[in-house]
């Protein structure tokens, strides 16, 4: 079942990407003064989103595991936690190579792009505490704290430039962040086809770390048994 639910998963995200594709190149109007370098936001605001997406649910479960103490909550928080921190990397890179082109400069500490780097550091740590040798509640404890800290950043990230001045633009405004109508409509879909990308990235990764979980319990019972028999 959980196979055919993947293998689905994978379908939909297949589709839904190329008509992504279309809509990027042939359907929004070239932009007239970065030309093809400004389609690449139709990459970047989907991997911004998302990751934010992502990392509300790794506080989520995160303050499960605190109150309930269990392991699958804290796979599901740990696996929130890494899928978003691959999207949030997508989102600096991608974000630079805009700037680049947009502004001159590869990077430059606007209020924005400096909320999300600290949000990229702070689920860094994350992942270091996680690769740590420690008991495993100490561990989920620690990891569900940061990850909790961490998603208080998101709020800041995604206003940005309407608490500070910024130069970074602001897509969805009343006036509509200058933006022809096609371009609207492209990038509303890319950000929500992008769903399937995500749920199959961050079903694929529970999956693996609940099997992982498995294995290490089985691993555990036959030295065990071993030690046991020796005996």
């Amino acid at each position: 079942m959980q196979q055919k639910y993947a293998s689905v998963l994978a379908i939909l995200a297949i589709i839904s990407t190329v008509i992504s594709q279309y809509l990027i190149y042939f359907y929004a109007p070239l932009e007239q003064y970065l030309g093809y370098a400004q389609k690449i936001f139709y990459y970047h605001l989907p991997v911004a989103w998302w990751s934010f997406v992502s990392f509300f649910f790794s506080a989520l479960f995160g303050i499960l595991y605190i109150f309930k103490k269990k392991q699958k909550y804290d796979s599901i928080s740990y696996a929130s936690a890494e899928v978003g921190f691959f999207l949030a990397t997508l989102t600096l890179v991608t974000g630079s190579i805009w700037g680049r082109h947009s502004w001159g400069v590869w990077w430059t500490w606007d209020p924005k792009l400096t909320t999300a780097l600290v949000l990229w550091f702070i689920f860094a740590a994350y992942l270091v505490v996680r690769s740590m040798p420690m008991p495993k509640e100490q561990k989920g404890n620690i990891s569900a704290v940061i990850a909790i800290i961490g998603f208080l950043d998101v709020p800041l990230v995604f206003f940005a430039t309407r608490l500070w001045r910024s130069i970074h633009p602001a897509v969805f405004t009343n006036e509509g962040g200058g933006l022809e109508p096609e371009m609207v409509h492209t990038i509303i879909f890319c950000v929500f086809s992008f769903i399937f990308i995500w749920l199959w990235l961050w079903t694929y990764r529970i999956k693996q770390l609940e099997q992982e979980k498995q294995l290490e319990q089985l691993r555990t019972e036959l030295l065990y048994e071993e030690t046991e028999n020796n005996e």
